[in-house]
């Protein structure tokens, strides 16, 4: 294998272990030995990789990001099926993958939100990237909605994306609080009379 090819591989190692590790305990909790030994990297090499912790976390997040909303595409692309229906699928796997672990969901944007936007610039705008990239995906679904006849809302479609897509969040938040999925079945109930379904 080619050096380029498994300096990229180490890097995505790394990235993957973070996820993982930094999902249960958040971002300040973990040290950079830690990833690097779960990733089976040696401890001098972090800086071959990354250029900083700052970059690290920017690296990291961009990464979680892109796998999200691909995954995000494929559920809101299902063709055939009216846009309610797709955009309700969306909300369902939230609720699956945030009530798994006594609500200790595996969701980076719950996880560290508030936590790097204090810590990094430069990590507070790739969570805002990528934020802003899922409640876009959001409301292109409502307006698509809007068009097939499946979905009503009372306001702007882009506005409606961002209010459900904060109340998830904190629904979110309130589930690992509260170690039970209520929280999200009221998200779930909300979300249903804001999309008039």
């Amino acid at each position: 294998m080619p050096a380029t090819a498994r300096s990229t591989d180490t890097r995505r190692s790394i990235l993957d272990v973070a996820q993982r590790i930094m999902a249960q305990k958040g971002y300040s909790a973990v040290g950079i030995n830690e990833v690097l030994a779960g990733a089976g990297v040696p401890k001098g090499s972090f800086y071959h990789y990354f250029t900083s912790k700052d970059a690290f976390g920017e690296a990291l997040l961009k990464n979680y990001f892109a796998e999200y909303v691909s995954d995000m595409d494929r559920v809101l692309a299902q063709p055939g099926k009216p846009a309610a229906e797709r955009l309700m699928a969306y909300w369902r796997q939230w609720r699956e993958t945030q009530s798994v672990d006594e609500c200790q969901g595996k969701c980076l944007a719950v996880k560290l939100g508030a936590e790097v936007a204090d810590l990094s610039e430069t990590m507070r705008l790739a969570m805002k990237e990528g934020t802003g990239a899922i409640v876009d995906r959001i409301g292109h679904t409502i307006t698509s909605g809007l068009a097939d006849g499946s979905i009503a809302v009372d306001g702007d479609p882009h506005g409606t994306a961002q209010a459900l897509y904060d109340m998830w969040l904190g629904a979110s938040v309130m589930a690992k609080i509260h170690r039970g999925p209520a929280p999200l079945d009221t998200a779930m109930t909300v979300t249903r009379q804001l999309l008039h379904l």
